[in-house]
């Protein structure tokens, strides 16, 4: 291993603890009924070696941001809704106290602008306890430093999260890595579960996405996004009803504007 890659490492792993430090106090300092995935910008270099778009970058976070607004309005003592936005796909995982409630948060969430589809694995209970939501941060952690650590995968390319020991692996990767992710991450102790939401693309055109994606930030510009598989949600009419800054949100390709990617993939993994 060269010093460069040593270095890189070693930057990563001080990032990730960094994050996983944040997560910890605010995810255990107090029961929120609500969780933003990532709206949090780790640092530089992850987003530089982040797969999407600069453009989709600032749009996730915003999506995040007013998912969470929308969930929050309608939120009661028997939600716990955590929302994740990768490359304008959300992600919802948590708990709810009845079927009608889930729904609800899943219309909600889809009206987001620029949302292209939700992924709704909310289930029906009592939300996560403390110890729950302890455990949970520690196996990603685990997750996140075993990939990291693999020598035949780019760690960056999946998003990692974790409800009740149950693994949510989210990214744009190849099917080699997508099936090298799964395996690394079975074999990390307490997880239950693997549950790929990967947008699978070939050897090629995650190629030619990266020369895009590289090509416009030379030029200053934010890009396309790099997998564009879904056809996009409508626009909302009405506006989020978020107080906090919102980055810009990068308008969506038209339709048969681009060619039609595989589709994503959900499946989980024993």
């Amino acid at each position: 291993m060269t010093m460069k890659t040593m270095t890189a490492t070693s930057t990563q792993r001080f990032a990730l603890a960094l994050t996983l430090g944040a997560a910890l106090v605010a995810g255990l300092s107090a029961c929120v009924p609500l969780v933003v995935g990532g709206a949090a910008v780790v640092g530089v270099g992850m987003v530089a070696t982040d797969r999407r778009s600069s453009g989709a970058q600032l749009d996730d976070q915003g999506i995040e941001l007013r998912a969470a607004a929308r969930v929050r309005d309608i939120a009661n003592d028997q939600m716990y809704v955590s929302v994740t936005s990768f490359n304008r796909q959300v992600l919802l995982t948590g708990a709810v106290g009845n079927e009608a409630d889930r729904r609800r948060v899943e219309d909600e969430v889809s009206r987001v602008v620029n949302v292209r589809s939700v992924v709704n694995e909310l289930t029906l209970g009592a939300p996560s306890t403390f110890q729950d939501r302890s455990n949970d941060l520690y196996i990603t952690g685990k997750v996140k430093a075993s990939l990291l650590d693999a020598k035949d995968i780019f760690a960056n390319s999946f998003k990692v999260i974790t409800e009740r020991g149950v693994v949510y692996l989210m990214g744009i990767a190849t099917r080699r890595e997508t099936d090298r992710a799964t395996e690394i991450t079975r074999g990390v102790g307490g997880v239950m579960k693997v549950v790929r939401v990967v947008e699978v693309v070939s050897e090629a055109d995650l190629a030619a996405s990266q020369a895009a994606n590289q090509s416009a930030a030379q030029r200053g510009g934010t890009g396309p996004a790099p997998v564009s598989n879904a056809t996009p949600s409508a626009p909302s009419s009405s506006s989020s009803s978020s107080r906090v800054p919102l980055p810009p949100m990068e308008p969506l390709p038209a339709p048969g504007s681009a060619p039609a990617q595989p589709a994503v993939t959900t499946s989980p993994v024993r």
